[in-house]
């Protein structure tokens, strides 16, 4: 079965330039569009994509807020978002929202695709330069609140730390000389001691909080 897309842009130019490039590709199915962030929310909820991609600035309501009440009612829905903004301003709010990748229009069509895919095989995606507007937030934001954080070993926070480089457990494992197994361990003690869900928001919370080296 195709992969079942709706493009959420207020502009008609972005959103016929991305179905001609998605309707491509024989495993994609583009079933809707919408110009803001409201019709978005009511498409989302009849057509029942399998992703959305969803742009920031749109009238009436803009794409966070329209991620946010998506994600609400359809927590399983996967939405990428796709931007001009790669500030940590934009992308730590939209990702907060539980958007599950953060792409900008800059990208080559090539990587919309992979990270398409990406998507639907539970993997995040997120644009490097986001990756360092965050990386960038770390050394700059701190916040009182340690006690979550004091509850993690050592190890542990050097684990947080490669989560937040965008490292996989694979590649943490080899970047702290430790077997796969004993990092997806770790992984599992940050997320239960901090309370979090996924390693998005590992890597979120310890941008607001880990303090920086």
């Amino acid at each position: 079965m195709p992969i079942k897309i709706l493009i959420a842009d207020d502009h008609s130019v972005v959103r016929k330039g991305l179905s001609l490039l998605l309707a491509s590709h024989s495993g994609f199915e583009v079933i809707g569009e919408a110009a803001n962030g409201q019709e978005a929310v009511t498409k989302a909820i009849e057509l029942q994509p399998n992703i959305i991609l969803m742009d920031l600035v749109m009238p009436i309501m803009d794409g966070i807020a329209a991620t946010k009440e998506i994600l609400r009612m359809q927590p399983d829905m996967k939405i990428l978002i796709l931007t001009s903004f790669s500030d940590s301003n934009h992308a730590i709010p939209a990702l907060e929202a539980g958007a599950a990748g953060y792409l900008l229009k800059e990208n080559d069509p090539d990587e919309v695709i992979r990270a398409i895919m990406k998507l639907m095989d539970g993997e995040k995606q997120i644009h490097p330069k986001v990756t360092e507007g965050l990386l960038s937030a770390l050394n700059t934001r701190k916040s009182p609140e340690h006690q979550l954080l004091e509850t993690l070993t050592a190890r542990e926070i050097e684990v947080l730390g490669e989560i937040t480089n965008g490292k996989s457990n694979k590649e943490i494992a080899a970047a702290l000389f430790i077997s796969e197994k004993t990092v997806k361990t770790h992984v599992s003690n940050i997320l239960s001691k901090l309370c979090l869900q996924d390693r998005t928001q590992a890597a979120l919370y310890a941008i607001r909080h880990l303090p920086a080296n």
